[in-house]
């Protein structure tokens, strides 16, 4: 007992310099914003001065509660589309400096401080230093690209124009193949135009849809269907809409429930079904590398599609992404 309270002497108390406010989740639908510790980075890692953090849709059930899950969370969870400045460096970083502006796979970061490994850092240059940059989700959009094995050419529907939906619109219009956006917002394929879509589809009567898909492809269907959605009706009509041979390429993410697929349906047509969800951290990484070159050189411009919420709401923005007013594509959260 001694020894420990000798240890309890011989520390000193935090200043404000050493603390930093973080979201932390208390419950489900319940936060709060905290004074906590800053977080110190190991020798392989860095801290970022986090200058905002995009929220996901893969937040909503956290944030809602669902019984696997255990509160309070970490200070900063489940924020992992973070980006800031490098303010702090362990004594094994070599290719990342102090002052850095840097996106990153890190998993912590509704706070003003969250810790990167260095190998999961990706440099944000000059041009884009002073914009939002939430590298994860952007290297999806370049990732489910890449898997989607699109030619041009080819007829593309994306079922879902959310901010994955819409950047796939613009990258694979730029590319030659012909897109076809769907969706249940007007806002959503008003946005799908501006980013190049060919036709757009309201998702209001299922067979009315396949119908309207088939009138525009001479019954070809599409070559491509991404479904972008997570959701089971958007799935079963993704199926729909795939020509024989085709490719059916899965980039919702489906974690609220069990799915059912019409299997009769998917053999028929010999179709290739991709889920596009990548858990390799350095394919994540290149592909916000990939992000970042498109970007910077102006090919792909996700900046219009982001609306900006201060960390004091951080509940009104969960409940935004949960119910998607018209006219939100992307809540970030800014620091």
């Amino acid at each position: 007992m001694s020894d420990q309270n000798e240890l309890i002497e011989k520390q000193q108390p935090l200043t404000s310099t050493d603390l930093m406010q973080a979201v932390v989740i208390t419950s489900p639908k319940k936060y709060e914003l905290k004074q906590v510790p800053k977080p110190e980075p190991q020798a392989d890692e860095v801290r970022i001065r986090i200058s905002g953090c995009g929220i996901c849709a893969s937040n909503i059930p956290v944030w809602e509660g669902r019984d696997w899950f255990e509160y309070p969370l970490k200070p900063g969870a489940p924020g992992h589309e973070g980006w800031g400045i490098v303010d702090e460096i362990g004594s094994a970083v070599s290719k990342v400096h102090i002052g850095d502006a840097v996106t990153s796979l890190s998993y912590n970061s509704f706070a003003q401080f969250d810790i990167a490994k260095e190998q999961s850092v990706v440099k944000i240059p000059e041009v884009l230093k002073d914009k939002p940059f939430p590298g994860e989700p952007l290297g999806c959009v370049m990732n489910i690209f890449h898997r989607s094995d699109i030619q041009p050419g080819q007829t593309v529907a994306i079922v879902g124009m959310g901010f994955l939906g819409l950047l796939l619109t613009s990258i694979i219009s730029n590319y030659g193949a012909t897109v076809m956006a769907i969706s249940r917002r007007d806002s959503a394929l008003n946005f799908a135009k501006e980013n190049g879509a060919a036709h757009t589809v309201k998702f209001d009567d299922y067979w009315k849809i396949i119908d309207q898909v088939k009138k525009i492809t001479d019954d070809r269907l599409c070559d491509r269907v991404i479904e972008a959605t997570g959701k089971q009706l958007p799935l079963d009509l993704a199926g729909e809409l795939t020509s024989i041979r085709g490719k059916l390429i899965i980039a919702g993410y489906h974690q609220d429930d069990k799915r059912s697929v019409n299997m009769q349906l998917w053999n028929w047509r010999g179709i290739d079904v991709i889920n596009a969800h990548e858990r390799d951290p350095q394919i994540y990484i290149k592909g916000i590398q990939d992000a970042v070159k498109e970007v910077a050189a102006g090919r792909l411009n996700p900046f219009p599609l982001y609306k900006n919420y201060s960390i004091h709401e951080f509940d009104t923005a969960m409940e935004a992404i949960i119910y998607q007013p018209e006219g939100l594509i992307k809540a970030l959260m800014i620091l």
